[in-house]
């Protein structure tokens, strides 16, 4: 029987390992005939040792007591902007590299066979750390930390480029789940000067072998972004493919008062072009329950929901970003597409 590897990326501020446990839960009991595989990756324990030093630090601070918001200060703005700071720096975030390679290995993905998929579900920071895993070139120099790791990653995920494999084997992605996800913002890195005649890219810039991997093919297309040898390959060996191509389901969630979420559909298209062909990516909003529910229903036929006191909400303990692991819809829509995700023999993979 094929397996279904559902991999689970968190965010910002997660200190719970077993974050995507519910949902996680809930698809294997709605398709017992299928063999789930989880892999929820943890990395927030790789930043406590780190943030805690730093807050400390913080808090000997003479002038720390006549400070404002100090809950705010460490247990909101700390841990979210720390743990994205420490995953851009290059040894924490190999450590992070490391310790998802490990889990991927561990869970049997790197020897997946030719039927099995997997299902990507990322919340919040995780969207633009697989990006960032995935695309970005950053990770090319072989004197990178993790770069062994990474071009591991790499090599077991079918469309991607790596080192030690052929672009057609490993698995194949069968869909894509973002939720609250910033990564229409993290795009801007990849932005260059009208002015810039050196060529250059930046080291973080996931557009080239993105393009790759959805399988770009218009040449002439107009584009700030260079066109590779790899994706001309790439192209030669997606028309040799005998099995139809599907376009890649991508589902973005957005609930309306998470100011970390954005649309993306506009943007991925823009990113890679236009190119819609193997890229069906939609952008769908969720919302609360309960008295929870009500309120931002309340508050959204008001002109309060463009004003900053909305921004409250994110203060609670199930706030608008942190929502979507319990989220019915978010849910029931990843369900119903991992489900709808049928086996097709020999589809993955090919001698070469």
């Amino acid at each position: 029987m094929a397996t279904d590897y559902v991999l689970f990326i968190h965010g910002v501020t997660i200190r719970n390992p077993n974050y995507a446990d519910e949902l996680f839960q809930r698809l294997a009991q709605s398709a017992s005939d299928r063999n789930f595989q989880n892999i929820p990756f943890y990395w927030g324990d790789i930043n406590q040792q780190p943030e805690t030093k730093l807050l400390g630090q913080l808090r000997s601070s003479s002038d720390w007591n006549q400070m404002w918001f100090h809950n705010i200060r460490e247990q909101q703005i700390l841990p979210f902007t720390g743990d994205a700071a420490l995953y851009i720096s290059r040894y924490v975030g190999a450590k992070i590299v490391r310790k998802l390679k490990k889990q991927i290995a561990d869970s049997g993905l790197l020897k997946a066979k030719p039927d099995d998929r997997l299902h990507i579900v990322t919340h919040s920071w995780g969207t633009v750390m697989l990006f960032d895993i995935l695309f970005a070139s950053r990770w090319e120099d072989q004197n990178a930390p993790a770069h062994d790791d990474v071009m591991a990653i790499r090599d077991a995920i079918f469309g991607v480029d790596g080192e030690n494999r052929d672009r057609y084997e490993g698995i194949k992605i069968a869909s894509i789940h973002t939720m609250g996800s910033p990564v229409a913002i993290f795009s801007l890195t990849d932005v260059k000067s009208d002015q810039d005649e050196t060529g250059a890219s930046s080291s973080h810039d996931i557009t080239p072998n993105l393009q790759t991997f959805v399988g770009q093919n218009e040449i002439g297309a107009s584009s700030s972004h260079d066109i590779t040898p790899k994706l001309q390959t790439l192209l030669k060996s997606l028309q040799e493919e005998a099995s139809p191509r599907e376009k890649l389901p991508w589902w973005n969630y957005i609930h309306p008062a998470d100011p970390i979420a954005y649309p993306l559909q506009k943007m991925m298209i823009d990113l890679v072009d236009g190119y819609t062909e193997y890229l069906d990516i939609q952008d769908t909003i969720t919302h609360s329950t309960g008295w929870l529910g009500w309120l931002e229903n309340l508050i959204a036929q008001t002109p309060l929901a463009q004003t900053n006191l909305p921004l409250l909400l994110s203060l609670l303990p199930d706030n608008p970003h942190g929502s979507y692991w319990h989220n019915d819809e978010v849910i029931k829509k990843i369900i119903h597409v991992v489900k709808n995700k049928t086996p097709k023999a020999n589809s993955l993979s090919r001698s070469v």
